[in-house]
């Protein structure tokens, strides 16, 4: 598929306006809103549940519940604000409804790294990576939501509050426990 050039891309309509038309059941109005938004929705999703699949679903689930609810839809947000508070929560969902495989006290802890062996920094940078992903997945699902907005997305303590549906010190609140226990679950690989 051919990209469009930052000339096409200024004639195109904002989301606001697509959402009006998408509500009116205009369908042009959706796919484009859809191909507009899809990209960094799987991301949100990937780096939520860690499996392409599942993403992909929560995605596709929160586009059907988007375009079902978007006569609701109010411009008072943004409409990359209200998927993401879609998609957020079509994770969330996906997130409690998994059983842990292992408990949690059965997994032994990770060795510190031997920094005098040297098989390169980016290979103890790719484990150590690899860890902090293994622990954010430990997190609470809300806890999880909040810090994968903060840390991957750079949203705004105001503008996660807003995707998740909680207050803005709610979300400082857990953004804080995240780390926290991130930190405590990380000190073997400092």
């Amino acid at each position: 598929m051919r990209r469009a050039g930052p000339s096409e891309r200024r004639s195109w309509p904002d989301d606001a306006l697509l959402a009006v038309r998408a509500g009116e059941g205009d369908a042009e109005a959706f796919e484009t809103l859809v191909r507009r938004h899809m990209p960094a929705l799987l991301k949100l999703g990937y780096r939520m549940l860690g499996d392409r699949g599942d993403a992909e679903d929560a995605v596709q689930e929160g586009f059907v519940s988007a375009w079902r609810r978007l006569p609701e839809f109010r411009s008072d947000s943004e409409f990359s604000t209200w998927m993401f508070r879609i998609v957020t929560n079509k994770c969330l969902n996906q997130l409690r409804a998994r059983q842990p495989t292992t408990p949690l006290d059965a997994v032994p802890e990770p060795s510190a790294p031997d920094h005098t062996a040297s098989p390169a920094r980016a290979a103890e940078s790719a484990i150590v990576a690899l860890a902090l992903d293994r622990e954010r997945r430990r997190l609470p699902p809300e806890q999880q939501a909040c810090w994968v907005l903060r840390e991957y997305y750079g949203l705004s303590y105001r503008e996660i509050a807003e995707t998740m549906g909680i207050n803005e010190h709610t979300a400082r609140g857990r953004i804080y426990r995240a780390r926290q226990a991130l930190t405590e679950a990380m000190k073997a690989w400092r």
